[in-house]
């Protein structure tokens, strides 16, 4: 049997859908696929996301990550948008979280680090949900 595939979607998938990605792949990769687009595209995945999760994680997410669309993504069973604060184009799924995220871009490393620490969390409790 196939393992769900979980969309983390954001606006400009260059921050915490792409730190959701990476960690989805980190944590969960024997319970769920991961995968992370956005409504708009930035060039480049936040370089401070970038630096952190290389510290914290020792994730480099510049060699295997890239900004995406949504229509670069496969068909998924679960959608997590991030919190957007905009509505989120409608992708068909099984499941749909919202995880209500506040952007940490601009912000202090220990912003960031909470951001990512949550990110932690809730993707352990989804791949328990997904088991």
């Amino acid at each position: 049997m196939s393992k769900p595939k979980v969309a983390f979607i954001c606006v400009h998938n260059s921050c915490r859908s792409q730190i959701a990605e990476a960690l989805g792949k980190h944590l969960a990769a024997d319970i769920f696929e991961s995968y992370s687009a956005g409504t708009e595209l930035k060039d480049r995945i936040n370089p401070d996301a970038v630096r952190l999760m290389k510290q914290l994680y020792g994730i480099n997410m510049e060699q295997s990550q890239r900004p995406k669309l949504l229509e670069a993504l496969p068909p998924v069973d679960v959608v997590v948008t991030m919190g957007c604060n905009v509505e989120c184009p409608y992708l068909p799924c099984k499941r749909r979280e919202d995880w209500g995220l506040p952007d940490p871009t601009g912000k202090s490393d220990a912003e960031f680090i909470s951001v990512m620490h949550t990110i932690e969390d809730k993707i352990t409790d989804l791949a328990k949900s997904l088991k």
